[in-house]
């Protein structure tokens, strides 16, 4: 693995006038910033439409794109919209007011969809049937519960008329005919993404920067998985979990963390080759370049609650389906999987085998080298001198609290170690942080945007245990300094992560 940094930002947080960061200029823009600064990597969240919570880690479809991150003005210049599209409201600058963007996005996306219906050149319908042909695979499955899902009110699939929740073949097959140009809609909101993303990958890669993914290990309950394909998850009669996924008691919360996904049948998935597991991991490599796999560890155990707790405390251990899905993923795929362990959280000597007998990298955190200090301050695994070449170090996640945001809260013991560590005198305490991740030995080195910037806790990403006020973060353009470009690009060649040229 080449040896190289990155930034971690999720496409919402780009700046522009829109309301929430997309795919256009602004994301051309950042890739700008990075190739200036020597970086090769963008890690980003799941690009999936989102539910409940705007959560990119709850997302209605393990395929599709989120329809809010379509830019305007790409539609404008291909077409489908006229100049006036542009004209947005006045929205937040610095934070996603999605109850605002959400219903003026979806006018927007609607108006350009009927353009093209109406409109659309013969060229152009071949190209959009080159690619309901070559996603077919999921594509009609999820255009046909989205259409459904809006029909319902949004309402979660479970309380769809009874016929259409049960997926009859007689009922949907109705409902598909008489909703047909519905349908189509879906299904050129996705073409319109993925259009759009395609020009942003190429752009990325055409500048040296290499796209990181995120894929969760568990599918969100109201999602056209779960709809499509009931017998691969722990469900009753009635469509509804009856245990979910989750975490025990740990760093980030005291009561532990229940997701709410629903969990797989693991047998019932191995009876049927992994499937799921090879067409969701083929269709993720098709957009980025390496993909990060949230919640490793539940490959080899997972932590099971049953669905009528409130919390995560009353759960048990569960064995996961461990090398066998990766032994069909290589079979199908190839060996040499470009996957990032999140190895976080409660690590156990079967996890640590299953990551190393795979030769993956995992992931250390700078933040909690500082405070995990049993035995002694030092003795962390987390700290630059005891990390591996087969490692991504990060600063912080979008789970942490920015660094500057932690250092207004540490104690002041752990601001002495951490000086004395750094060789800092606490003044730009984010700059020795980033110093110290490029010049570990791992050959991965990243940082939220939020910490080159110097941002505080007022800039967190998400704060796990709470439902509101998450995913809202977003950069202005003035922040993006070329000083700031420069000292990365400065740091990256003295510790040899300067991307290699294209």
């Amino acid at each position: 693995m080449h040896r190289t940094s990155g930034i971690l930002l999720h496409p919402t947080s780009l700046p522009g006038p829109f309301g929430i960061g997309d795919l256009g200029h602004s994301a051309r823009r950042f890739v700008d910033f990075l190739a200036a600064a020597g970086q090769g990597l963008w890690q980003m969240l799941p690009l999936g439409p989102t539910g409940y919570g705007e959560s990119p880690y709850q997302c209605t479809s393990a395929f599709a794109g989120n329809p809010l991150l379509i830019s305007p003005e790409l539609l404008v210049e291909a077409g489908w919209l006229g100049p006036d599209a542009l004209d947005a409201p006045d929205f937040p600058t610095d934070q996603v007011d999605f109850h605002s963007v959400i219903p003026w996005k979806r006018a927007l996306i609607a108006r350009a969809v009927h353009a093209f219906q109406e409109h659309a050149s013969e060229a152009e319908r071949e190209d959009y049937l080159l690619f309901r042909r070559a996603h077919a695979d999921w594509l009609d499955d999820f255009a046909l519960y989205h259409a459904l899902k809006v029909h319902h009110g949004h309402r979660p699939w479970t309380e769809w008329r009874a016929d259409l929740a049960r997926r009859e073949p007689e009922a949907l097959a109705r409902w598909s005919k008489s909703h047909a140009r519905e349908l189509d809609a879906q299904r050129l909101i996705q073409y319109f993404f993925f259009t759009q993303w395609s020009g942003l990958r190429a752009y990325a890669n055409s500048r040296g920067v290499r796209l990181i993914g995120d894929m969760p290990i568990f599918v969100a309950h109201d999602s056209s998985e779960v709809w499509t394909h009931r017998e691969w998850f722990q469900l009753d009669e009635e469509g509804h979990p009856t245990v979910v996924a989750g975490v025990p008691p740990d760093y980030f919360s005291a009561t532990g963390q229940r997701w709410g996904n629903p969990l797989y049948d693991w047998p019932k998935v191995a009876a049927d080759g992994y499937s799921f597991w090879v067409q969701r991991l083929r269709r993720v490599l098709e957009l980025v370049d390496l993909v990060r796999i949230d919640h490793f560890r539940g490959f080899a155990g997972y932590w099971e609650i049953p669905a009528a707790q409130e919390t995560a405390v009353e759960g048990r251990w569960m064995p996961g389906p461990g090398m066998a899905l990766f032994d069909a993923l290589r079979a199908t795929l190839g060996d040499g999987l470009p996957l990032i362990a999140e190895d976080l959280g409660v690590i156990t000597e079967d996890v640590e085998a299953l990551r190393d007998g795979l030769d993956l990298p995992g992931m250390a955190i700078l933040q909690f080298g500082f405070e995990d200090t049993e035995g002694g301050f030092g003795r962390s695994s987390f700290l630059p001198h005891n990390h591996r070449s087969s490692l991504a170090v990060y600063t912080g996640t979008h789970d942490n609290n920015t660094l500057l945001g932690w250092w207004a809260l540490r104690d002041p013991q752990t601001r002495q170690n951490a000086m004395l560590y750094l060789n800092s005198d606490g003044s730009e305490i984010q700059w020795d942080f980033i110093r110290s991740a490029l010049g570990s030995v791992a050959a991965l080195a990243l940082f939220p945007m939020q910490d080159v910037l110097g941002l505080g806790a007022e800039a967190c990403m998400n704060r796990p245990g709470t439902s509101e006020g998450n995913w809202l973060w977003r950069y202005r353009d003035a922040m993006l300094t070329d000083d700031a470009a420069e000292r990365l690009r400065v740091l990256s060649r003295i510790y040899g992560r300067l991307p290699y040229p294209t």
